[in-house]
């Protein structure tokens, strides 16, 4: 999937568990690490905010665009 999530990045840069994070932002912690993995296949607004707003970042920050390798030829 070219979408990929950088929450731990975040979590790092922010000395913050996975646990806390999914409290603070209320939701829990197996559908975080859903979302943390890159196995969501959608994120609702308010929760990328609430992210957001709890790492104290921009959706960018969280979120990346990479292409995906073509094989082939």
């Amino acid at each position: 999937m070219p979408i990929v999530v950088d929450i731990d990045v975040m979590l790092a840069r922010r000395k913050m568990s996975v646990g806390e994070l999914a409290e603070r932002v209320g939701i829990t912690p197996a559908n975080l690490a859903v979302l943390k993995n890159g196995r969501a296949k959608a994120v609702r607004f308010t929760t990328l905010a609430a992210l957001c707003d709890v790492l104290k970042c921009q959706p960018g920050d969280l979120l990346r665009w990479e292409a995906e390798d073509v094989a082939g030829g």
